[in-house]
């Protein structure tokens, strides 16, 4: 009897057949978004360069979370939530049939404002993900030792609990939880990085470790980084995009848009005359 096809990943699959070819990693053409009747994005049409850190400013509702999670697919919990128009990520349309919503998750990693560790010990936690996307995986306790020791490695944290992995997540700081989240993500192997407020729990000490853990995963991974806090959007991003009531006004370099804004509504924000 012939064994069963592997199931395969049209995400995956198509990022290797077109990887020399890749300049954008998320491209949105034409998105629309309503919560029931009030509609949050209006035509949004953005090309996130891969490997970048790209952050997105503007002032509360302007649509910047709506849009974070439109990527990983999170708004479809919410039953009354339409869209059209497309998201491609690696020049796949994330919101294709053929698309399933396990294989989106496991592209497309999600830190969320507040640390959400397991309430499991904290190498259950870093291989949570790993396990649930790798079902009947044979491999035995010295490969995911290796998984643990790498993903916690990536995040600066290895050194801090490699004596502790027996121990609570939620016995870790705050940040420590956070660099945590973003640990439980990497053995999945995700191309995007999505994150919303990953700051905001956080006090300036914490803030500025986080930052530096983004820095480095720089080039690895495509960062994209919702914050309300403009200098960490300044130091912490290589591209930026300014959005006002559910549309993008500006997408340029940082420093560009800090400094020289194309649009008047964009230096009216980063000025603070409203926000």
């Amino acid at each position: 009897m012939e064994a069963a096809p592997t199931p395969t990943n049209p995400l995956e699959d198509h990022a290797m057949s077109t990887d020399q070819e890749q300049t954008y990693a998320i491209h949105t053409e034409d998105l629309n978004l309503w919560y029931g009747n009030f509609q949050a994005l209006f035509d949004v049409n953005l090309s996130i360069r891969s490997g970048l850190i790209t952050s997105l400013i503007g002032p509360s509702g302007c649509g910047k979370s709506t849009f974070l999670r439109s990527i990983n697919r999170i708004n479809e919990r919410l039953g009354y939530v339409r869209i059209n128009g497309s998201i491609k990520v690696h020049d796949q349309n994330i919101y294709s049939p053929q698309v399933e919503l396990v294989q989106v998750r496991k592209q497309i990693g999600m830190v969320f404002q507040r640390p959400n560790p397991l309430p499991l010990p904290i190498r259950d936690n870093v291989l949570f993900g790993h396990k649930i996307h790798n079902k009947g995986d044979k491999s035995g306790t010295s490969q995911d030792d290796e998984i643990v020791e790498q993903a916690l490695r990536q995040v600066l944290l290895w050194d801090k609990v490699k004596d502790k992995l027996k121990h609570k997540a939620t016995e870790l700081s705050l940040e420590e939880q956070q660099k945590l989240c973003i640990a439980r993500l990497l053995p999945v192997k995700p191309r995007v990085l999505l994150m919303d407020e990953p700051c905001s729990a956080l006090d300036p000490k914490g803030t500025e470790a986080v930052e530096e853990l983004i820095w480095e995963l720089a080039g690895q991974y495509t960062i994209l980084i919702v914050t309300h806090n403009m200098a960490q959007a300044r130091r912490a991003s290589e591209e930026c995009i300014f959005m006002l009531m559910g549309k993008v006004v500006e997408h340029r370099a940082t420093e560009d848009l800090f400094l020289a804004p194309d649009k008047q509504e964009t230096a009216d924000y980063i000025e603070g005359r409203y926000g």
